[in-house]
């Protein structure tokens, strides 16, 4: 393998690594007692990191030619029409309905106020539309450039959210307990189904860190 994938393969993980650990329950506690008053701005920095770090990291992705694993027009239109706008449909509906949250915007202006836990909206449909939007969008996005640089990063992608979501179901069982466990059996966690029963009204909290 070149040698600029498997730097590229390392500092993905790396990335994935630092996010989860930063985002990790014991951690926030441990700066809430550290950082004391300053921890509201704790998820603020916490999302500028990320960010400056993603975009180092694919700047480093595009820094070296990678090579064209497919050039069909028609799978082009294809996933623009499949996967890119539903992806983006999806984010667009759930960061406008997070963003504040997610960001770390609102926790310095408002007290951070106990999670709530009910389904409404795009959660009717799936419990994790905000991943579930990611990954169609990143596959569309390798499916319009199909280089191998972009095909190893949504696949650790892929790998990184549904490793993620099985720790994060099990934050929220532990968190909302029957509530959730009875959601969870209802709705799909990141491909819709209809389904026959209504679930009770909780309140889903995505991309927890």
């Amino acid at each position: 393998m070149n040698s600029h994938y498997l730097i590229l393969i390392i500092l993905w993980i790396v990335y994935y690594a630092i996010h989860s650990v930063l985002a990790a329950t014991s951690v926030k506690i441990f700066f809430k007692k550290t950082l004391d008053k300053y921890f509201r701005y704790y998820r603020l920095a916490y999302s500028v990191f990320a960010l400056l770090a993603l975009i180092a990291l694919l700047r480093y992705q595009y820094s070296f030619p990678s090579p064209t694993l497919t050039n069909l027009i028609i799978v082009k239109y294809l996933a623009v029409l499949f996967l890119i706008l539903p992806g983006l449909f999806i984010m667009l509906i759930s960061l406008k309905k997070y963003f504040m949250l997610l960001s770390g915007i609102r926790s310095i202006f408002t007290p951070v106020s106990v999670p709530e836990l009910k389904v409404n909206g795009i959660h009717k449909y799936m419990r994790h539309p905000l991943y579930s939007g990611t990954i169609l969008f990143v596959f569309g996005l390798f499916f319009i450039f199909p280089t191998l640089s972009n095909f190893i990063a949504a696949i650790l992608l892929t790998l990184y959210i549904l490793t993620g979501i099985s720790f994060e179901e099990k934050k929220l069982i532990k968190e909302f307990g029957n509530d959730y466990l009875e959601y969870k059996t209802q709705v799909r966690g990141l491909i819709p189904f209809l389904r026959k029963h209504e679930s009770k009204k909780v309140n889903q909290s995505i991309f927890e860190g």
